[in-house]
């Protein structure tokens, strides 16, 4: 069944010259059809937690773990020039007054406090303010014979 905006068919009722008493009522209840019913409670969202997964196919990473933090920069910019952006940022909240204050004096006490504003005039936007795990991979999938022999029978 094809969906119409209650404006339009306003409109169209309009054109055809209904009673405005009838067409206030009919737009009214229509309206109220509409509208989202708002006393269905809703599970609450499922939290999520985001990774960061290295490819490390010569096996170049430390076997601990580590933890970093998620990061954007412009699309055309280099990524070497991230910590450079992230010490603009902090030596941007630094001068203020808040920031003299309470200066950032680590990278992740800069990533954790300092406000979004100062990382957008340096072009950084940060998507984790916590430290996440590092994990790595080999970029390889393992051969498996038992999903070799469940993809012949498709």
């Amino acid at each position: 069944m094809p969906k119409i905006d209650v404006s339009k068919v306003a409109e169209i009722l309009k054109k055809n010259q209904i009673d405005p008493a009838v067409l206030r009522r009919v737009i009214e209840e229509m309206n109220t059809v509409v509208q989202p019913e708002n006393d269905e409670d809703k599970p609450p969202p499922l939290k999520k937690q985001f990774v960061i997964l290295v490819s490390d196919p010569e096996d170049r990473f430390p076997k601990s773990e580590f933890a970093g933090w998620v990061l954007q920069i412009p699309e055309n910019e280099s990524p070497a020039t991230t910590q450079e952006r992230i010490f603009r940022g902090a030596y941007d909240y630094n001068a203020s007054r808040k920031g003299r204050l309470y200066p950032a004096k680590t990278v992740g006490e800069a990533l954790e406090n300092i406000p979004a504003k100062h990382f957008k005039e340096a072009d950084l936007w940060v998507k984790t303010k916590t430290p996440v795990l590092v994990l790595k991979t080999d970029n390889e999938i393992p051969k498996d014979e038992a999903n070799k022999r469940s993809s012949r029978r498709d």
